[in-house]
């Protein structure tokens, strides 16, 4: 069970433009006062650097809801009990300005990490300078008087290296290397002057966070006499822990967690409670493995059950904070778990707490909890809960009916449970036990402790209700048969729409209804053809003004006929499942705002809506629509927002190398002229444009907006038209913060896209345009690396009809809709 729940998307972005970096309004709000401004500068004070690291880091962390819910958690206790942080000496060496960033941002949302580093490589290096060869017995350095004296000087040079480019990044903070730790000596005949530390002298952190600066530590400890003591960074900082009680225990090094010894593959989470005796049997655990899980365990068993260590490297520091994702390896007590078998085996009042504080049905008067409780006395049941009761689901079973699958019928959690994935270790247990199952969630649930998006990620189909607002969710029901008997079941009625992402692509309906509005234009055209070969979809309306009348040619699913389709009239059209507005800007408005008031007059049933325009990209009330980046939302969603061709491209070449980004990547794109529409111009005149290429836009595209926008960071783009008719190429120049090479680069992208179906790794040459027209997928390639390591240059192609507008929709409608995402894309 070493896994960490994978939820969430990156949430939309936004940077204030005043001089003055501020939370999201809605962040604000709920935040305590204190907390409300991340930090306010003049024109003149604000720097560069200080603007992208907020850029940076703040938008680009996880969803919104994640965000607020952490930094919730992290504000309600006091400053020095948010966070120790252990810094090894390679960190010091290796990543120092990505560290400052990552401890800037902490301070810039108003939190007080404790940092605690150590110096172990640099001491040796300086020790072997000066002829002294380092001993150690049974792992502990040791520290004669010459060792102590290079100590003492390595730890004040790397206490004031990581002050000074803290400051650097306007973040003010507080050099500390002694009189935190009182010790005595551990054994001055074995090991020298190395201290067994007694006591912790919290003064001068408690001073330095009033000031509003980062309290910077050593582990050098003294004597009550005045006499300096080496101690191992590893050691101070637990006994640091121990007397803080800290929310988290951060121990950085640049793996970037603990590895599986036979897997390769990064350990995401060990619950302790669970896993402890069991994972030490392992016989791959062992040697440096072992003995840190240990020393966690020894840490969190004096520390209270809402701490945790979090084992990351520091470039991924933030993710590790403050998303459920995480990004390295995350070790708490966990909560031990029980599962029953009949109610009587049950502390009652622990499950009568549970059911009144969290279930919806009980919250709001619908049933009791003695009359649940006397209906599940009826049924073969198993209860599973945690051992303070904050999770409970109830799963019963049908004796009477062979293979039928198992029911959850009810799965609450508190907030602070669901924080720690209690609820994920609960789930863990309970698909051990039951290899099919179904459950339901209602409107209300969506909203809960346990959102829609953490239900998606845990079944393979679901179905939703637009009558009752509810959903169906399932996993391991195998066969169309099957999986339509459950969904008759839970329906009872036809035309019930699928809602969720289906790994399977199973529907209730073979087929759905969609409209197509602006259908002269070249993506119009590649919609019907995808359309055309869709398994699940029906194309019932093509609207163009220009050819309202004629026949629709290339459809060979029924014969269609243009109409001229106002807003008004779509109501008269309910039968319609979806409709795809493929207008240029600023027109998509008035069929949308008439959609929404007849759905909100009760004329017809919501729709959904794929808009191909920009209209939308900018409103959170819309979904982005770039799947490979936000297919969890996507799933389900009504109201999608397609991105732009030259957005798809760009983002998709920067994404990945997002934590590295030292400036503003600046993005030359070239399109071949189907990108400037079928209205004449010289942009889409072959005769004009033989020999020649265009620019255009120069500043302000909007495309250079909506990259900056969705990625939380500003970009600069320069678009161009050439002779070809279709496709798209992109060159992305990236400052790097980091020294990286080409197979650097190129790991890490296909690393970042292994499993996306449309998104092609290229080896060798970059990726030609002539090679990407009529495909429906993104090739990316290049991975240039400029020779001090700290520019990489990406080479993007993507055909801007299709992934970079129908073949796009058309992932985006499936969905939206409940079937399989690439249903109706060609194989390639």
């Amino acid at each position: 069970m070493l896994s960490r729940v994978k939820t969430g998307s990156m949430a939309t972005r936004s940077l204030a433009s005043t001089g003055r970096f501020l939370l999201r309004p809605t962040m604000a709000r709920s935040l305590p006062a204190q907390h409300k401004i991340v930090r306010s500068y003049s024109q003149d004070q604000s720097s560069t650097a200080e603007k992208e690291t907020i850029a940076k880091l703040l938008y680009n962390i996880g969803s919104r809801k994640e965000v607020e819910q952490y930094l919730r958690h992290f504000s309600s206790v006091e400053s020095q009990k948010f966070a120790v942080i252990k810094v090894g000496g390679a960190v010091l060496t290796d990543e120092l300005d990505t560290l400052a960033s990552a401890l800037t941002f902490l301070n810039r949302v108003g939190l007080y990490p404790i940092v605690l580093h150590g110096a172990g490589p640099q001491l040796n290096r300086l020790l072997e300078d000066a002829n002294v060869e380092p001993q150690y017995n049974e792992g502990i350095r040791i520290t004669d008087a010459k060792t102590l004296e290079i100590a003492r000087k390595v730890f004040q040079q790397e206490n004031l290296k990581l002050v000074e480019a803290l400051e650097r990044h306007g973040t003010r903070a507080r050099p500390i290397p002694s009189g935190v730790f009182v010790a005595d000596y551990l054994d001055r005949e074995k090991y020298g002057y190395v201290g067994k530390i007694k006591s912790v002298n919290k003064s001068g952190i408690e001073s330095a966070i009033r000031a509003g600066t980062l309290p910077i530590l050593t582990s050098l400890a003294e004597t009550p006499d005045g006499q300096i003591l080496n101690v191992n960074a590893d050691v101070a900082a637990a006994e640091l822990a121990t007397v803080l009680e800290p929310l988290k225990i951060v121990f950085l090094n640049e793996k970037n967690g603990l590895y599986h010894g036979v897997t390769g593959k990064k350990i995401d989470v060990i619950n302790l409670d669970e896993e402890y005796e069991d994972l030490l049997k392992e016989p791959w655990v062992k040697y440096g493995t072992k003995l840190k899980i240990k020393e966690c365990k020894e840490l969190l068993d004096r520390l209270p059950r809402s701490s945790s260590v979090a084992i990351i490297s520091a470039g991924h520091l933030h993710k590790e904070l403050f998303t459920d994702s995480g990004a390295g390896t995350l070790i708490r007590r966990g909560h031990k778990l029980f599962k029953y078998d009949a109610l009587d085996k049950i502390d009652p009042d622990k499950l009568r707490h549970i059911l009144e504080a969290e279930d919806p049905a009980i919250k709001s008067g619908q049933t009791s909890v003695a009359s649940y409780l006397r209906d599940l006395q009826q049924k073969k049941v198993n209860v599973y809960m945690d051992e303070p009761g904050q999770v409970l689901a109830v799963v019963t079973q049908d004796p009477t009916v062979a293979d039928a699958p198992a029911v959850l019928e009810k799965f609450v959690t508190n907030k602070t449970a669901a924080l720690n994935n209690v609820p994920d270790n609960l789930w863990t247990n309970i698909k051990k036990d039951h290899p099919t199952l179904t459950w339901e969630i209602t409107k209300e649930e969506e909203d809960g402790n346990l959102d829609k998006s953490w239900h998606f990620e845990r079944a393979e189909g679901s179905l939703r209700n637009p009558h009752t607002g509810k959903t169906l969710f399932f996993y391991g029901i195998e066969g169309a048969d099957k999986v339509k008997k459950t969904f008759d079941g839970f329906s009872g009625r036809r035309q019930f729409s699928t809602f969720a992402q289906q790994r399977r692509g199973y529907s209730t309906q073979t087929r759905k209804n969609v409209g197509l509005i602006g259908a002269r234009g070249y993506t119009g055209r590649e919609l019907i053809n995808l359309i055309d070969s869709h398994p699940h979809l029906n194309l019932t309306h093509v609207s163009s003004r220009e050819l309202e009348g004629k026949p629709l040619e290339g459809y060979n699913k029924e014969k269609l006929t243009y109409v001229n389709l106002k807003p008004q009239d779509l109501k008269d059209h309910d039968e319609v499942d979806a409709w795809i507005l493929a207008l240029p800007n600023g027109v998509c408005h008035p069929f949308v705002h008439q959609i929404e008031q007849d759905v909100k007059d009760g004329k017809i049933q919501d729709k959904s809506l794929i808009d191909l325009s920009a209209d939308y990209r900018f409103e959170e009330s819309w979904t982005y629509g770039l799947p490979e980046f936000n297919r969890e939302k996507l799933a389900g969603a009504t109201r999608i927002a397609n991105p732009g061709c030259y957005a798809t491209g760009a983002q998709m070449s920067i994404k990945p190398l997002l934590p590295f980004i030292q400036s503003p990547p600046t993005v030359f794109g070239v399109s071949g002229y189907s990108g400037a529409g079928t209205k004449p111009s010289n942009k889409n005149d072959p005769a004009f444009l033989k020999d020649n290429i265009i620019p255009y836009a120069l500043t302000g595209h909007i495309h250079e907006r909506e990259v900056s926008y969705q990625l939380g960071t500003p970009i600069h783009f320069t678009p161009h038209v050439a002779p070809w008719f279709q496709g798209i190429a992109l060159t992305v120049n990236i400052p790097l913060n980091k020294s990286m090479s080409s197979r650097d680069v190129k790991d890490l992208f296909s690393e970042f896209y292994q499993n996306e179906k449309l998104v092609k790794i290229i080896d060798g040459e970059p990726p030609l345009v002539r090679d990407i027209a009529g495909k429906h997928n993104v090739s990316i390639g290049g991975f240039g690396v400029q020779a001090d390591g700290k520019r990489a240059v990406i080479v993007a192609t993507i055909d801007n009809l299709l992934k970079g507008a129908a073949t796009q929709a058309l992932q985006n409608l499936n969905l939206s809709l409940g079937f399989d995402e690439y249903a109706g894309i060609p194989s390639q």
